[in-house]
């Protein structure tokens, strides 16, 4: 099986009403941060271009999220007709990320799993939690992987976008992981937030994932698997060691970003999950704009600095 990771699209949504009612909460602040900064690196052909890469080259695509950029209603429409499009030549994924649950009132109307229902269709959905994104875990089991998606994003006061699981999910997650048809397949664990904690604690509980310890207690006893995430806008492997053995631990940049550093630019990673669940090639798939091609390559080495 052959999974392609995108993250962060930060689908923006064109300025209008929806921009005038942003000045009375706490979306002033990316508003502010789209006028200086975001709506220039972020750029719509690239990510058409990325995301038609992905879906030529993998059987399943994911998405750690950040899908939106504000959870506006207009984003929320742009994106859910982005990702139908990709979803009609391949299996999509999503998760949501702090972006997509930005106010109280966007996880109390539900509003991430009405627009993407079609890509939450869980295989196990009686194992699945109430959280602010809808109900996590969400399962597929395909062959030899059991994908499994969980909601790390929770609104946030102005300036923090740290990501929490919560004990009902971390729970659930456990029942999942010990269901046999989930134990006989390799776990690729899906979240938004990164699941290894920062040097600093204050950073960590403003922009990381706060329960991060109790999640990578739960893994501690599988023999491989993947965790994937997003967030932190640049491409990375590192290495997990468990009791059994290890899992890679690999970040998504943003699948839209105009910018010069490989790390960081548009694109997507591979990964190739063999028919008996080993782990094979991890590679990042790079957007040279100039040439509208994709550069293959490992995915840089990393962990939190």
């Amino acid at each position: 099986m052959r999974i392609a990771h995108v993250s962060d699209l930060h689908v923006l949504s064109k300025f209008g009403d929806e921009w005038r009612r942003a000045l009375f909460n706490k979306r002033i602040t990316g508003y502010v941060n789209v006028l200086m900064h975001r709506g220039r690196v972020y750029r719509r052909d690239y990510l058409r271009a990325v995301l038609a890469e992905a879906a030529r080259q993998a059987e399943h695509v994911v998405v750690t999220g950040d899908i939106t950029n504000l959870s506006h209603e207009s984003e929320y429409a742009e994106a859910r007709k982005i990702l139908s499009e990709l979803g009609a030549r391949v299996e999509v994924t999503v998760v949501p990320g702090n972006h997509d649950i930005y106010l109280p009132e966007i996880a109390q109307h539900q509003r991430f799993s009405h627009h993407f229902e079609p890509f939450l269709k869980s295989d196990l959905p009686e194992a699945a939690v109430e959280v602010a994104a809808g109900r996590f875990p969400v399962v597929k089991l395909r062959g030899s992987v059991a994908l499994i998606g969980l909601s790390t994003a929770v609104p946030r006061p102005p300036f923090v976008s740290a990501g929490r699981l919560g004990k009902a999910q971390l729970a659930a997650l456990k029942s999942v992981l010990s269901r046999p048809e989930v134990a006989t397949r390799t776990p690729v664990v899906l979240l938004h937030h990164d699941p290894l904690d920062t040097p600093v604690r204050f950073e960590q509980l403003r922009s990381g994932l706060v329960d991060a310890g109790a999640l990578r207690s739960e893994l501690s006893h599988l023999r491989r698997g993947l965790i994937l995430f997003g967030h932190l806008h640049v491409r990375r492997h590192s290495r997990l060691e468990t009791g059994a053995g290890a899992l890679d631990v690999v970040c998504a940049s943003g699948a839209s970003l105009d910018h010069r550093d490989p790390r960081v630019a548009a694109g997507f990673n591979l990964y190739d999950i063999a028919d008996d669940g080993a782990v094979g090639d991890l590679e990042a798939w790079v957007l040279d704009p100039e040439t509208e091609r994709f550069s293959r390559g490992p995915i840089p080495p990393g962990g939190p600095s």
